[in-house]
This record gives structure tokens, sequence and C-alpha cells, in this order.
């Protein structure tokens, strides 16, 4: 017997046609994949009108020498928490690296050494998660509407959000063009 192909590490997209609107062109960063479950950070879009300075002023931190780069919709759970995902040379309080690629940061000690320009090199915030329970995102890869991709860390610190879905698309050699919403008989 086979162990299952988890997901982490990788990207998770949407395909056209979604019929979940809140993952429409969604790019998913998969941070956690097992028998338990899975949790992964949105990158496809963010959050309106809200900017990196804005959440540090919210939380009391100095912008100091920080970029007001936009936050992202992390994705419909717990939409009130932050992540910071970035390069893997920083770690601070409660880091959890993702399969030797990336780090995912839920702690405040990433906003501050952003702020301080000591923090990574490079980085995304969102707020909020994408999370499946035990064999729930298995579930959902059955059915049409996922894709899975490789990450490249390009396309998640170097891409606009507005461009990542294409890009990701591009990356993992398919053109969404050519993808049908539905399922046929044969």
């Amino acid at each position: 017997m086979t162990d299952p192909a988890y997901l982490t590490g990788q990207f998770l997209l949407a395909v056209p046609g979604m019929s979940d609107p809140r993952f429409e062109h969604a790019v998913i960063a998969m941070c956690g994949h097992d028998a338990d479950g899975a949790l992964g950070i949105g990158l496809g879009a963010v959050v309106p009108g809200v900017g990196f300075h804005a959440l540090l002023e919210q939380l009391e931190i100095d912008v100091g020498e920080a970029p007001n780069a936009p936050v992202h919709l992390g994705g419909p759970v717990e939409p009130r928490r932050g992540f910071v995902l970035h390069s893997t040379e920083w770690s601070g309080q409660d880091s959890v690296q993702v399969a030797g690629r990336w780090t995912l940061t839920g702690t405040l000690d990433v906003l501050r050494a952003i702020a301080e320009g000591t923090g990574p090199a490079h980085w995304v915030v969102a707020l909020g998660y994408a999370g499946w329970g035990a064999g729930q995102l298995e579930g959902e890869l059955s059915r049409p509407g996922w894709l899975t991709a490789p990450a490249e860390n390009a396309v998640l610190f170097e891409v606009p959000a507005q461009e990542r879905w294409a890009r990701a698309m591009a990356g993992a050699g398919i053109d969404p063009r050519l993808l049908v919403a539905g399922v046929g008989t044969a």
C-alpha cells in the first residue's frame, strides 16, 4: 500500500468555473497536509483598502522600514487571524518550516522584525486561512474544481496577487482557456 500524496509545499489552484465564488481564481499555498487535514494560505486576492501599514498601526507596531504591501485574503477560516508566509532564512516564535520551501509564522514577532528591517527578505501577509478536516481535501480533489501545481517562490513572493493565478497556471504548463467547467461522460 502506498502513502497518500500530500500537498504540503505545493499550490492548490481553482479551475475556471469553481462552484464556490470565494475561491474564484484562488492560489493557495499549502502549508500543511496530512491524514488529519490540511491548511493553506490564499494568495490570489487582497483585502480591499487594507495595507500592511494599516495592519501594523492597528496592532500598535511602528511601521519603521516596512513597505506598505497588500494584505491578502488568506481564506474564509478565522479571517481576523494573521499569517506571514516568508522565506526560510528567518525564523521566530512558533514559525513552521513548510517543505523546506518557505516558512509560516502567525505571531507578532515576524511583523516587528519586518518593521525593524530585520525580518525575512521575502514575505506576504494574509488574514485567514483555508482549512480542511481529515479526508475533506482529498474528497474535493476527487471532483472538478481544483488543480495542484508545483509552488514557485517567484510566483509567491514577486508576482502581484491579481497575476498569481495566471502565472501559477502557466508555470504548471496549463492554459486555463482550454479547461472546461463541467465534466462529461464517455
